[in-house]
């Protein structure tokens, strides 16, 4: 059965509007380790790049401790985007 096209309108809203959410989440955890506000968007294209190069399984989980080791790997790498 195929969902209605209603449904998916639905399901797309919520996955961007989730998107947002998380975006701003970046946003305040990146505030609090540290990075100026200037520097939140850099911070936040930074981090995503950071990613690829703290993780080689870009397939793994990623809960609270994969987070930090991002965070530490900017704060050595870019530590300009903290001051």
């Amino acid at each position: 059965m195929v969902p209605s096209s209603s449904i998916v309108d639905e399901l797309k809203y919520e996955i961007e509007d989730l998107t947002i959410h998380l975006a701003d989440m970046l946003e305040a955890t990146l505030h609090f380790a540290g990075v100026s506000n200037e520097n939140l968007e850099l911070g936040v294209k930074s981090y995503i790049e950071a990613l690829d190069e703290v993780f080689d399984d870009d397939n793994g989980e990623m809960g609270y401790k994969e987070i930090v080791r991002v965070i530490e790997y900017l704060k050595k790498k870019k530590p300009l985007l903290f001051v």
